[in-house]
């Protein structure tokens, strides 16, 4: 069992941060990747009561910096959150693809528990919508197995759309039930989501006036306002493209204060798949994804019958369903079906992407896995931001963090005090 614990927490808010001129062309940043990443770092030192300076180091996840704001080698501005308390303290980039933020974390936990480190800074970081459409789409697909897939013009809908098809044939699953249990999944997201201050889709925006809280509307939409995106994900089934950043402050559990609001790193598994979808043993369960699972569980001691509230990796909602069943919350091929019954909101026993997940908080790829960590923190120590679960506090809470069409598997256990 992990001897590493979250003592404070910060997410910025999610969205598109760019403002463009449609006659001009010209560009306006309106929060830098630069004002992201000081922002949730500062935040979570305040948010902990910890001098810079008594931080060992930083790692940051940041999945494609270079492609998306020129700026590689991005870890060592974490200098500039306080120049003074941070000079010559060590700083590295993790790279995971969407995972990055859980690989940063773990790594930064590994440096606690060698003894390297006592106290620790966790930045995820993206800056995505300086780039039109295109650009973001190439980025992205620099993260597939680019010579048999990115480089042959296939996009991650497309990969994603793979396991949904395998999905469907596996369980014999007709079109219009899998389209109505993927309709569900992304209600449920932009429901909760309307609740989170810092989500990209939240009040005032397009889920929100467009009324998108039940399967019902989704599917009623005209094909314009949902079209496929790849058949048979269709818009309303992909996560969104995001601006921001959140970190978190990381310390050998003895040695937190009696006053820190502490949450142990009870669990971590990590596993990866076979990179090329070709290559896989299957594309209708996520099988690396069930050996983290496993081990997170056994680390933790802990059993799907213990989880409060979980945050999973809905980049596209197939996933959100394989994701579920990975976690053993529902049996194989039965998700779908789960969701559509009404189970995993937050009137249930286990509540699913209470923060919106990525459909409706955002997807800023390398921030992602810092802010599920972070949000989930937030609601083991009763200060949720967003939906909060009914009944008692929770204590046991699973993020569930992936890293390219599902290759990279990070799951990590917490559990409150």
């Amino acid at each position: 069992m992990s001897k590493v614990s979250i003592i404070g927490a910060h997410n910025t808010k999610f969205g598109n941060f760019v403002k463009r001129n449609k006659e001009t062309g010209e560009m306006t940043d309106n929060s830098s990747l630069y004002e992201l990443f000081l922002e949730a770092g500062r935040g979570a030192l305040t948010d902990a009561g910890i001098e810079a300076k008594d931080i060992d180091g930083i790692w940051v996840g940041s999945c494609s910096p270079g492609l998306f704001a020129n700026q590689e080698h991005i870890a060592a501005f974490g200098v500039e959150i306080d120049p003074t308390g941070l000079l010559n303290k060590p700083m590295t980039r993790c790279e995971n693809a969407c995972a990055s933020g859980s690989a940063a974390i773990y790594s930064a936990a590994y440096a606690i528990e060698a003894g390297r480190a006592k106290t620790a800074l966790v930045i995820g970081v993206e800056k995505m919508n300086l780039l039109d459409t295109k650009g973001v789409t190439h980025a992205l697909a620099t993260c597939s197995f680019w010579p048999e897939e990115g480089g042959k013009g296939m996009s991650f809908p497309a990969l994603f759309a793979e396991y949904a098809k395998g999905y469907k044939a596996k369980y014999n699953i007709s079109d219009s039930d899998l389209e109505r249990f993927l309709a569900t999944v992304a209600a449920l997201c932009y429901a909760n989501g309307l609740d989170n201050p810092l989500a990209h889709f939240g009040k005032g925006g397009p889920s929100d006036k467009l009324g998108l809280v039940t399967a019902e509307a989704i599917l009623n939409l005209p094909p314009e306002k949902n079209p496929v995106i790849a058949d048979p994900l269709k818009l309303h089934d992909c996560s969104l493209v995001t601006d921001g950043a959140a970190a978190l402050v990381l310390m050998r559990s003895e040695s937190a204060r009696p006053r820190d609001k502490k949450v142990q790193i009870a669990g971590i598994g990590h596993a990866n798949e076979r990179m090329a979808i070709s290559a896989r043993g299957n594309m209708y369960e996520l099988l690396a994804g069930k050996e983290a699972v496993r081990r997170a569980y056994s680390e933790a001691g802990i059993t799907a019958e213990d989880i409060d509230i979980a945050e999973v990796h809905d980049c596209f909602t197939i996933n959100q369903l394989l994701t579920t069943e990975a976690l053993g919350l529902s049996k194989d091929g039965c998700s779908g079906a789960d969701y559509f019954e009404g189970r995993f909101t937050r009137n249930d026993k286990c509540a699913i992407n209470l923060s919106g997940g990525l459909k409706a908080k955002g997807h800023p790829v390398g921030a992602t896995g810092v802010s599920m960590h972070a949000l989930a923190y937030k609601q083991l120590v009763g200060q949720a931001i967003g939906a909060v679960k009914t009944g008692k506090q929770p204590e046991v809470a699973v993020t569930f963090n992936v890293g390219g069409s599902s290759v990279t598997n990070c799951v990590t256990v917490l559990k409150r005090g």
